[in-house]
């Protein structure tokens, strides 16, 4: 288990703070991330920049430098990376040649990375986009696959494109073609623990190993008798042959990454490349400089992954090209003194100016304010209940996402003036659940509190008990949107959408705000309950779909306590204070 920390919720920062003060003499941080430091001699060229949540070392900051990686973004541990932090990154790595962007396939990673995409090119940086999806037990559909350490295969060979000069079309058509080139197969001994918690996100049976696991804490997908190692190197080569690309010829070459997940010591992967070898070789296969060691980790789990990355010319020479990194170098002559960083290269943050806003639209963002600390004080109780669920069939850090988020809004609320209407309010807080916690619920949570405040506006002259209603829908809305879920595919809009439509219903009957928005949220609660029987059909989980079963889906449980502490809130500012906000044609009177 991970034992040397000071706050748990402060590890992934205070790691890469130990990171940075150890390699600074060639890579320096940057918000959001680190990129490495140029060379005194050598052209500006395309930035590659990759990253995902912490825990992986030596991915993802580990493989910043020369021939690699131009600059790592930096998530939470297990977390995707905000947009925030993905534009900051990229920013600062741009040497105008333009960037591409290179993720494992995780709804968290595809919606941050995408947004921060977007807002690069409405900044004049041309962005491309490379998603990994090597990991062949995930799904059948090649697009749907995670990426887990195919990751160093594609980077290696789009860093090596990059550092020799290629065009920003280049490297990501070398990127695309060495994801479609790359397959991963992986096995768990034993399940990995997050920093300060007491017991594993899974346990393997004994005598067991877990085949297909993920790199973010996931069980494999199923359990399977513990085999020596010789049988272990059939399983795992037996599989990828299977998968061989279909433009790859049935003998060729490959490179391939034996790569340890955290606990299993370097001997055992040595004893395990040793009946793999021969095996590649019996079918053929020219192996081509492999890499044998700790390239994506999962923190301290126990078990392996073996990658094969099928090469035609140009992937040959990008596999054997120079390379220079922190955790990572294969340099066939010494290289060129890096120099210190310039001043003043990263971007300064836009000034904000509080709009105008109307007495009524000030007063709901003073309810805001309290509900916020409210909820905050709910999360930070129910934190390790919320991860224990996400545990069953995800990779436990739902708890420790939702904490971050609130704690990022609550400070942001915190530090706006008092003069605020509720949309500027809520935007504010949306923007920093979203840019702190990072993750799918991260981005989700932040975009439909952003659409809940604007939904209101900071005009309005009345907050109504209808106009509430028609907030809570498009805050629903946000969430369908931008997570292309639907009801009954097991995410928290199986509680969310029922509160909406019962919290319509009740209003338009003239149940006073608090009265329904309190019974909307027992609906919710029943809901979230009734998640338990159903199958995952998105996200994470849905390959662990069996394993989920049973088990209600955290981001349910976690939008059925927010709403019934709404609630709470609503009822009590009602009774003690002469702030209301009662039915469909009430507003807000002091």
């Amino acid at each position: 288990m991970t034992t040397i920390c000071d706050d748990p919720d402060e590890f992934a920062e205070d790691q890469l703070a130990g990171w940075l003060a150890l390699y600074a003499d060639r890579v320096r941080g940057v918000t959001g991330g680190v990129v490495t430091l140029p060379t005194a001699d050598t052209d500006p060229q395309v930035a590659v920049v990759v990253g995902g949540g912490s825990g992986h070392y030596p991915a993802f900051s580990g493989l910043v430098g020369p021939g690699l990686a131009t600059g790592a973004v930096v998530g939470n541990v297990f977390t995707s990376p905000s947009a925030a932090q993905v534009y900051s990154v990229a920013r600062a790595a741009d040497q105008g040649r333009g960037v591409v962007l290179c993720f494992g396939n995780y709804a968290g990673d595809t919606m941050n990375f995408g947004i921060a995409a977007e807002r690069l090119r409405a900044a004049g940086v041309d962005t491309r986009i490379v998603v990994v999806t090597d990991d062949v037990a995930s799904a059948d559909e090649v697009d749907r696959r995670r990426g887990i350490a195919g990751d160093f295969a594609v980077v290696k060979a789009m860093g090596a494109a990059a550092a020799a000069g290629a065009s920003l079309d280049e490297v990501e058509r070398v990127g695309r073609r060495a994801n479609d080139r790359t397959r991963t197969i992986g096995v768990a001994f034993s399940g990995c623990t997050l920093p300060g918690a007491d017991e594993p996100l899974f346990t393997v049976p004994d005598g067991h190993l877990g085949l297909g696991l993920g790199i973010h804490g996931e069980p494999g997908i199923r359990d399977v008798p513990l085999v020596p190692a010789r049988q272990l190197a059939h399983l795992l080569v037996d599989r990828l042959l299977a998968e061989r690309p279909a433009d790859a010829p049935a003998g060729g070459r490959v490179a391939p990454v034996l790569n340890g997940l955290g606990d299993t010591k370097y001997e055992e992967l040595f004893v395990l490349w040793g009946r793999i070898a021969p095996l590649l070789e019996q079918a053929g296969l020219a192996v081509v400089e492999p890499e044998v060691g700790e390239l994506v980790t999962s923190l301290d789990m126990g078990g392996c992954s073996l990658t094969l990355q099928w090469l035609d010319d140009d992937l040959e020479r990008l596999w054997r090209a120079d390379a220079y990194a922190p955790a990572y170098r294969k340099v066939a002559a010494p290289l060129a003194a890096l120099v210190p960083a310039a001043a003043g290269t990263e971007c300064a943050a836009d000034a904000t100016v509080v709009p105008d806003a109307s007495r009524a639209s000030r007063q709901a963002a003073d309810t805001v304010r309290v509900v916020v600390a409210a909820t905050e004080r709910l999360l930070r109780e129910q934190e390790h209940e919320l991860g224990h669920i996400d545990a069953v069939a995800g990779d436990g850090d739902h708890g420790r996402g939702m904490v971050k988020g609130i704690g990022a809004a609550r400070r942001a609320v915190d530090g706006t003036d008092a003069t605020a209407g509720v949309a500027f309010l809520l935007g504010r807080a949306g923007e920093a659940w979203a840019a702190e916690a990072g993750g799918t619920s991260g981005v989700l949570w932040g975009a439909a509190l952003e659409a809940f405040g604007a939904a209101i506006g900071d005009d309005a002259d009345e907050v109504t008990a209808s106009l509430v209603v028609d907030a809570a829908r498009a805050f629903a809305d946000a969430v369908v949107q931008l997570g292309r879920a639907r009801r009954g595919d097991k995410t928290l809009l199986d509680a969310l959408l029922p509160f909406v439509d019962a919290l319509d219903a009740a209003v338009r009957s003239g149940v006073p705000l608090p009265e329904a928005w309190t019974a909307a949220a027992e609906v919710a609660r029943l809901e979230a309950t009734a998640t338990a029987a159903l199958s995952p059909r998105v996200g994470r989980a849905r390959p662990l779909a069996a394993k989920s079963v049973g088990t209600p889906d955290a981001g349910a449980v976690s939008m059925g306590m927010v709403l019934t502490r709404v609630g709470e809130v609503l009822t009590a500012r009602r009774d003690t204070t002469n702030t209301t906000i009662t039915t469909t044609t009430g507003g807000v009177h002091a």
